[in-house]
Formats: C-alpha cells, structure tokens, sequence
C-alpha cells in the first residue's frame, strides 16, 4: 500500500511535469516497477488484472501495436535477473527524493532571485539574461570596456548580474565608496571563500573582532622605523633585475618585464619581511612560485564566474579544481619552506636574543613572537595564513603597479624624460637611494599616482553588507546584498576624472583639490591596505634605479590587454623595448 501510494505521488508530480511539456514520467503501481517514458510517449490506464498502475505507448506505435504489460518497460527489463522488491522500492524512494531536491532547489534559487530584483530595483542597469545573466555582454574578453559604457550611462552604481540568482552591484562613485568603506561589513563570502584553500583566513579573509585583533598585532611591522632600512634592500633587489636585463637585451630590444618584475618584488618581500638571506631572483625554485600565484589568480577568476563550480564538492572534482589544488600545495611549500628557515636562524645562538632586544620587529618575527590577548601564541595555521596573505599581496600588486607605470612612462616619453631629470639632479649616478630621497622626487610621484589612476593594480574588492545602507542620493540596499567597489570604474568615472583616459600628472601637483575618497588604489577605511606606505617606497625605488639606467619605450606589436584578476594583468603580457643609457 505503501509503495502504491508513493508511487501515484511520483505519477502526479511526474504528470505536473508533463504538462508543462518538458518530459512524460509514468509510474506503474506494483512493488517492483519503476517505468520511465521518453519524450513523445502517451499514457493510459492499464487494463491487466494484476497491474493497477499504467500501460505506455509511443505515438508512432498507437495504432499498430498496443502493450499488453507495462512491466516490459519497467527497471527490472533492463536486468536478466529482476531486483529484489526492496531494492526496486528503494530506487523509487530515492528517485523521488532526488526530484524533490530538485524542485526545492529550484524554488530556492526563484526566491532568491525575486529577492535580488526587489533590492536592486531603484538601480537601473542594462537588460540581462533570465538565466545567463550579463554573461554573454563579457563574453568577447572585453569586460572592462563594457564596464565603462555603464559607468557613463547608469550614475553612481549599477547591478552585474552574473547568472539567474547571483548579483552584485558595482560602485563606481567616490560618496557611495566613503559610505561604504566607511562601515565594518565583511568581505563578500559567495566568492572571496574561494581565496581560503590558498591563502587561509589572514588580514585579507578574516572579519570582526579576530580581524581586529590581528590588524593590530601587525601594524608594528609597517612603522616608519622599520621602513627605513627597507629601502636600501628594495634598491639591491631592483639592481639585481637591472643586471639581468642589461645581459638580455640588445639595443631596442623587447622584454616581457612583467615575469622579472614579480620575482624581483617577492625578492624584495623575502628580504624586508621575512629576513631571507640572499636572492630569489637567482633561485630557480623562486619561478614554480610565481607561476602558482598567476594560476591561481586566472583560476579564482574564472570560478567566481562559473555556475557549477560553486559547490566545493564539484570544483573539486573538475580539472581546473586540480590543477587549483596542485598550485596550492606550490605556494604553500613555499610559505611553509620561508617559516621553517626563520624558526631555524632565530635558534642559533644568540639570534633570538638579539631579535628580542629590537625596538621593533619585521613581519614574519611580529607573528613568531607574537601573543594574542588571551596569551596564546598564534596557531600554526593563523601563523601560515598571514603569511601567505602577505606574500600575495606584497609582491603580486606591487608588481602589477611597477609595471603598468612603467608601461605608462613607456608611451608618454615626455612625462619619462621629466621624471629622469628629476632624478639624476637627485640621485646623480644612482650609487645610492635611501629613505630621504623618496619625498624629494614630487614629479615622479605625480606620475606614478596618475598611472595608477588609469591601471589601479587592485581593480576591485567587494563587500557584504551587514545592515541596511542608504545612500547620500536617498538610494538604499537591504542587509546581505553584495557590492562590489569597483577601483578600476571610479578612477574612469569621466564624473570624477574628467578625460579620465588621458595621462595628465598634474591631477596630483601639490594642492590639487579632488573627493577624499576619488583616488583608491589602496582601498581606503579601515581596512585600507595595511603596506600601502610599504608599496610606495618600492614603486618609486623601482621607478628611480630603472630610468637610470634604461629609456623605456612600448613595443606597437604587442599593446597590452587589460583583464582584471585579483590584480590588474594583461593577457599576453606586458612587452616593452629598453634602450640602455649608461
């Protein structure tokens, strides 16, 4: 009776199904017959005695041939040997169990989606995809130009839809950006979880209290006191690069810098912070890391943006969640390798000593040494978690911002021949650079912040909201709506920059007025980042010691292709053509 009454369930359900045209599911009511009906399949009730269920017949057969048992179509035909009725009922019962699943499933996503039209509906955007979303608008690799014709149809901010259920709005306008970095809402959990399995749950991932807790423990890393020597090892790392493109290239030839340019910045981060000794640009295993943190970028990409990769379970399964766990165990080799020989220098004798007695103490000694306020040390994994975060994010963006300044210096010579003016009146043969010499080059400066206008090495973080927010044009979101602050439109927003695509360094000359919040390429808050005045001081490191010895010029074979990842990268590269000078 049981299995009767289960199966006219599944047979009403089934025929609600049918009647929408999508498939024909028939049910015959014995214990141990499940029939299945393809498309183009008509149904009627059984006329056997023994069967109280249903006979199927196709449409072509109807008039030539009529079953006498459905049980010629049950599971049990498709065996020799007919299934135990337990087995049979057990089948149906998960079949029916799947199908509700699915069907809850399905109205979950529905009502999220109604949910996500009714926040966003005082936001106009362009018309998307019930389904796909505005997925096919991105489809031809062009995502930041389409971006930009939004910016100056839709003011201030306009919802992405990424598919049917998923959307976030995009900001673009420098009072939404001070209103929301101006709150204490998490990241965006949907898609920065998917950092995690990478770099774990450092500065960049954690929230609340325990983000606190950290920022505060690792602010002392970055005070100026510390900075100070920083410099004379960032100037040795960038000589060290300069050698090796003075042996590589020839007279106008050109150079892909932008692989050279993240060793030498990940050399620089193992020297200043994590007191390495010797040069990562001269270690080959260096180059398995570097190639690591690009896959994961171009993967963390392009799974945010895939439907089916979603589930953990899935992605896990897929090739790309392999080769993401492949690179994975890379960087963490890496980042464990770099812990392990500091433990091992701070217990030869006298080291530790000596580190404690420092009035301050780099990035990697702070965690090692450090307590949290209950007293108890880091774990290993908080430990391994920020250092991972901090060897990302000190050498990727930095590198990133080294080289589209440099490609910007590159296709405006007459802002690069100021700059190297400026310089060689400072610095003269280059011998030397330290910490007072970085505020005495303001032309330089000017340049490199309006490079980082246009190429914003950080194009974009996103946010959670935790309450409701309401803007300063009397637009409002509910909690739990997605917005994602999009660096790389505000700093295009033709609103804010007027002819926001022209390099004009003057935008920045001393005393130049513009919106506290207009300029972000360090996100702003409190959750700016926390080696902003760490990254400056490389960037005008890199900048001075290379115009020194090198015009730059761009290759018009190979114009780079922006795409925004994690940071702002080129698809084939950043080429450019490098004349010796000295």
């Amino acid at each position: 009776m049981a299995i009767s009454t289960v199966s006219w369930a599944f047979l009403t359900v089934s025929s609600q199904v049918d009647s929408l045209g999508l498939i024909n599911w028939g049910l015959c009511g014995s214990s141990s017959s499940l029939t299945l009906h393809p498309p183009l399949m008509w149904v009627e009730p059984c006329s056997l005695d023994s069967c109280r269920g249903i006979q199927v017949q196709s449409v072509a057969g109807r008039d030539s041939h009529r079953s006498r048992s459905c049980c010629t179509m049950s599971v049990s035909a498709l065996s020799s040997t007919r299934l135990p009725g337990s087995l049979s009922g057990f089948l149906q019962a998960a079949a029916l169990l799947g199908l509700l699943l699915l069907l809850l499933k399905a109205a979950q996503l529905y009502l999220r989606r109604q949910w996500l039209l009714r926040a966003l509906q005082q936001f106009p955007c362009p018309p998307s995809h019930w389904l796909l979303g505005h997925s096919r608008e991105f489809q031809n690799g062009h995502e930041l130009q389409v971006m930009l014709k939004w910016v100056e149809k839709f003011p201030s901010a306009c919802p992405r839809w990424l598919w049917g259920s998923r959307a976030h709005l995009l900001i673009y306008d420098p009072d939404y950006m001070k209103v929301i970095l101006g709150r204490s809402d998490p990241k965006a959990q949907g898609s920065y979880r998917f950092l995690a399995p990478w770099i774990g749950y450092g500065l960049l991932l954690l929230n609340g209290q325990t983000w606190f807790q950290h920022r505060r423990m690792l602010t002392p890393a970055f005070h100026y006191d510390i900075l100070k020597p920083y410099v004379g090892l960032m100037a040795d790392s960038v000589q060290i690069m300069l050698d090796k493109w003075e042996q590589l290239v020839s007279q106008d030839s050109s150079l892909e810098v932008f692989q050279d340019i993240s060793l030498m910045t990940l050399d620089t981060i193992m020297k200043c912070a994590f007191s390495h000794q010797g040069s990562v640009q001269l270690d080959r295993n260096s180059q398995s890391y570097i190639q690591a943190v690009g896959d994961l970028n171009n993967l963390f990409f392009s799974r945010v943006r895939n439907v089916f990769h979603q589930s953990d379970t899935i992605y896990r399964l897929s090739p790309e969640g392999r080769l993401s766990h492949r690179a994975c165990q890379l960087a963490h080799e890496h980042t464990d390798r770099v812990i392990q020989q500091r433990k091992a220098q701070l217990q030869q004798e006298g080291e530790l000593e000596k580190v404690r007695r420092k009035r301050r103490l780099d990035f990697l000694d702070v965690l090692l040494f450090a307590k949290m306020e209950n007293g108890s040390s880091l774990s290993d994994q908080d430990l391994r978690a920020e250092v991972d975060t901090f060897m990302f994010e000190g050498h990727d963006t930095t590198a990133s911002g080294i080289s589209w300044i440099f490609y910007a210096l590159a296709t405006h010579p007459e802002h690069q021949h100021r700059c190297r003016e400026e310089i060689q009146g400072l610095l003269g043969d280059g011998a030397s650079i330290t910490w007072e010499h970085l505020d005495q080059m303001p032309y330089t400066t000017m340049c490199i912040k309006e490079a980082m206008r246009l190429y914003p090495p950080v194009p974009g973080v996103g946010r959670q909201l935790s309450s409701p927010v309401t803007f300063p044009d009397g637009r409002s979101l509910p909690k739990g709506v997605i917005v994602t602050l999009s660096i790389y439109a505000l700093h295009h927003n033709p609103k804010v920059w007027p002819n926001p695509e022209v390099f004009d360094p003057s935008r920045f000359a001393p005393g130049s007025a513009r919106h506290s919040h207009a300029f972000l390429p360090f996100s702003g808050g409190p959750r700016n980042c926390i080696g902003k005045q760490f990254a400056m001081n490389e960037l005008k490191v890199a900048v001075a010691l290379t115009l020194l010895r090198f015009e730059l010029l761009p290759d018009p074979k190979r114009v780079p292709d922006q795409k925004p990842r994690l940071v702002l990268k080129s698809s084939n590269g950043i080429h450019l053509r490098l004349r010796k000078l000295r």
